[in-house]
């Protein structure tokens, strides 16, 4: 959403447009014209901050409904105040910097709605125009112009928690009026240019938190300052701007690679790569994409003999919203946008979509045989796992039309995962002992393996190790785990973990994996760096631990009790067992939500 700012002719205009990779339409009208405003999606709003009308200063704080346009004037900025700039972390948003037409700000502004802004921090200098995003759960202000005329290359990280700014690093060179965007922990500092008006840079700088780097990473298509930047799905959306030839019209996007970032138009069939060595790097501890944020901190139960689903409060580890859904409801499945949770109906032949936000049910949508599902990479097509039909069903990922039927060669097609590209998937095949390796992109069968106990193997749930060389794969008659090359689709190993081996499980550290042991009632801990296991935590009592997911802070693991009618909470620092709750019969595929990541590929919760 793109709210006022600068003609070609250089003066504000009042213009709402709504932003795609395919292009831009209005949307609306502010309360007035403005430009060098700040503005940050809180919830299902977004708020526009100050601003100048090219006579003074404002102070408002605007709510735009982003469905109508429509806005509301919700509440007041310490100061009038434009040239700033703001990020969102949570349900607050914080302002950085800026100009009152007399004096620059040295200021972070912390809002929230229903409460008044107030000053939560001071900048080591004040600075306008500069570069700020949220990354992390922490707010990275890069570059801006300074008060003696220069440009900062100062990076430094706001944390939100401890009320402290700290320089982290330098940007390669002096910069101001740039854009900023962060996907996963890396922000992203895009064009801008020098102290002085036309220099504009293409440079593209990433601030890599979590290594504690800053880095090139790539270049724009041609130099521009000015622009808006907005992290859209797997993507940044660029918008506008200012290039050599004056002020630019024109949407890009910028997709990461494992080395730098590209400008490009949009095109299907195209995922950012994650770094290497580690596929799961964008799902550490509380790296929750803007998406998930909102969500209600929930654990959803589907109760496959009860056509039920339970809902628990983590916090609490009590039952606090039950609803029916269609027959034999086998998992919940994260939407690859992080927007939607969806119940797969196995005998009920439909999906019962669940609103993230509130935890409560909408209307089913009509799908055949739907025992399980994932999402394609780039988020073109939802691959509905038909096991009773033999077949996965590439279906679209928004309306669930079935776009082409693909009849697998062996029986009880049920769990996959997809190479570290997104080139292949590799899926497991419960009644026959096979594996399947199925083209993503041609959407066809071009391998099978026979696991070596043939016939008499019963392999399950599939996960690929962070380096993306091995895939594990649980058999629950093996009793362990297949080490599965993927490229060569050859056996290169087996782990003996416990008997019924079913459902795994990365750590948000993405150095263990939890594999369940359905058939003993026990945990094994494997490391994945050493392709051994290292603990096995058996539940007091016993148990039938089977599937689930790691809660978003990597404290907790969540199973269900498939014979037990209860869901385990376990420590996964120790083990312990930290509650068993009553749920309804045959519970099996639970979702823990919400968790890290950018995008989902489905399942209980598959995201990079």
């Amino acid at each position: 959403m793109l709210l006022g700012g600068l003609t070609a002719q250089d003066t504000s205009t009042n213009t709402i447009l709504v932003a795609r990779a395919g292009g831009a339409g209005r949307r609306g009208q502010l309360p007035g014209a403005l430009h060098d405003a700040a503005a940050v999606r809180l919830g299902r709003a977004v708020y526009l901050f100050g601003g100048g009308d090219g006579l003074s200063q404002l102070d408002s704080i605007v709510r735009v409904d982003p469905g109508s346009g429509a806005t509301t004037d919700v509440g007041r900025l310490p100061a009038p105040s434009s040239d700033q700039a703001a990020a969102a972390v949570g349900q607050t948003a914080y302002i950085v910097g800026g100009y009152t037409g007399r004096q620059w700000l040295d200021t972070i502004v912390a809002w929230r709605a229903g409460s008044p802004a107030r000053v939560v921090a001071r900048l080591p200098s004040p600075v306008r125009y500069a570069a700020v995003t949220a990354v992390g759960g922490k707010v990275v202000i890069a570059g801006g112009s300074l008060p003696n005329g220069t440009a900062s290359t100062a990076v430094l990280e706001f944390s939100p928690a401890t009320g402290k700014v700290e320089r982290i690093g330098r940007l390669p060179a002096p910069t101001t009026h740039a854009s900023a965007a962060g996907l996963g922990d890396v922000a992203y500092v895009i064009g801008g240019r020098g102290a002085t008006v036309g220099t504009p840079t293409a440079r593209v700088v990433a601030v890599d938190l979590r290594r504690g780097q800053v880095r090139r990473s790539g270049r724009l298509a041609s130099p521009r300052s000015d622009l808006a930047a907005a992290g859209i799905g797997n993507a940044i959306l660029l918008a506008g701007g200012r290039g050599p030839g004056g002020t630019e019209s024109g949407l890009s996007e910028l997709v990461p690679s494992t080395a730098r970032a590209h400008p490009r138009r949009a095109s299907a069939g195209k995922i950012p790569a994650a770094p290497k060595r580690n596929v799961y790097a964008f799902d550490g501890a509380n790296m929750l994409a803007p998406a998930a944020r909102t969500a209600l901190q929930r654990v959803y139960v589907p109760n496959s003999e009860s056509a039920t689903v339970d809902v628990i409060n983590p916090r609490t580890y009590r039952v606090v919203g039950h609803f029916a859904v269609g027959a034999l409801p086998q998992h919940v499945t994260p939407a690859y946008d992080l927007k939607t949770l969806y119940v797969t109906n196995d005998l009920g032949n439909s999906l019962t979509p669940i609103n993230p936000r509130t935890g409560k049910p909408g209307r089913p949508i009509p799908v055949d045989d739907p025992y399980n599902m994932y999402f394609t990479p780039d988020g073109s097509f939802a691959i509905v796992v038909a096991e009773r039909l033999r077949r996965l069903d590439f279906r679209d990922a928004h309306s669930f039309r079935l776009q082409h039927s693909l009849q697998v060669p062996c029986a009880g097609v049920d769990h996959m995962d997809f190479s570290a590209d997104g080139a292949y998937l590799i899926a497991s095949c419960e009644f026959s002992g096979q594996l399947i390796k199925v083209d993503v992109q041609r959407q066809r069968i071009v391998g099978v393996l026979d696991l070596p106990d043939g016939r008499s193997g019963m392999p399950q749930d599939v996960k690929l190790s962070p380096d993306g060389k091995v895939f594990y794969v649980a058999d629950m008659r093996a009793n362990g785990l297949w080490e599965i090359d993927g490229r060569r689709l050859k056996v290169i190993g087996f782990l003996r973990t416990g008997l019924g081996v079913h459902g795994l499980y990365p750590s948000r550290n993405a150095k263990l994996l939890y594999a369940t042991n359905r058939g003993e009632g026990s945990i094994s801990v494997i490391s994945f760096r050493r392709r051994k296991v290292v603990a096995k935590w058996r539940i007091p009592g016993g148990g039938s631990p089977d599937m689930g997911g790691v809660s978003a802070d990597g404290k907790v693991l969540w199973l269900s009790g498939r014979y037990n009618a209860v869901v385990y909470a376990l420590s996964t620092r120790t083990g312990r067992l930290l509650a068993r709750i009553p749920v309804g019969r045959g519970p099996h595929g639970l979702c823990v939500w919400p968790q890290p990541g950018r995008y989902s590929l489905g399942h209980t919760g598959i995201l990079r």
